[in-house]
């Protein structure tokens, strides 16, 4: 029998990426032996039906950039192409087609733990994929209780996130240290995340 695919599922707005972001990849792929790592773009998180995110087209180039050489992972852009609020059943469940015999491991951060029980289909969920939470330096873990499954990342965890990215940006100061070079050099041409950029949100 040809071994097992251990996928991994990585989702969020990505908004944009950041080396945070590369940080839990790398530290995921290394610590769960996956076989694929798919980065999944949301298209409007359910629990943040109040933001806007950068324009899809905007955040795929980011994360292209980021990626570019990067063999292990994958961009995955059923949930932007569907629209509207991205539901983590529907996007399982697709790769349960997939990978009808695969192991999916969904990386869900420690903030977001208390909310896990509350997502459409929660139970399924529980059922169809393994979580694994990605700490915080100023959080402790958390922990799932039954019927989820959970592992905690051990490596890289970083206190960077998009908004501070975001937030430097209108600020006018630098990101080089925190995103890719290329990440940096195509944001700044474009100027995206300025105050009143066209396209950017403003929220």
């Amino acid at each position: 029998m040809p071994p097992v695919e251990r996928i991994g599922l990585f989702g969020g707005s990505f908004d944009p990426v950041h080396y945070g972001h590369l940080l839990v990849a790398q530290a995921a792929c290394e610590e769960l032996s996956l076989t694929r790592l798919f980065f999944i773009p949301a298209a409007q998180s359910p629990f943040k039906p109040d933001t806007s995110p950068a324009p899809v087209n905007q955040r795929l180039r980011l994360l292209r950039l980021a990626l570019a050489g990067q063999t292990r992972y994958e961009i995955d852009e059923q949930e932007v192409r569907r629209g509207g609020i991205s539901y983590t059943i529907d996007t399982v469940h697709n790769y349960v087609k997939r990978f009808p015999q695969g192991q999916l491991y969904y990386l869900i951060g420690a903030d977001h733990i208390a909310q896990l029980p509350k997502w459409r289909a929660a139970e399924e969920l529980a059922r169809l994929a393994e979580f694994i939470v990605i700490p915080r330096p100023d959080q402790p873990p958390g922990q799932l209780q039954p019927p989820f499954r959970q592992r905690t990342l051990a490596g890289f965890p970083l206190a960077v996130s998009s908004s501070q990215v975001r937030a430097r940006i209108k600020a006018g100061q630098s990101i080089e240290l925190l995103v890719p070079s290329a990440v940096a050099e195509a944001i700044g041409h474009d100027g995206l995340y300025r105050e009143g950029a066209d396209g950017c949100r403003k929220n």
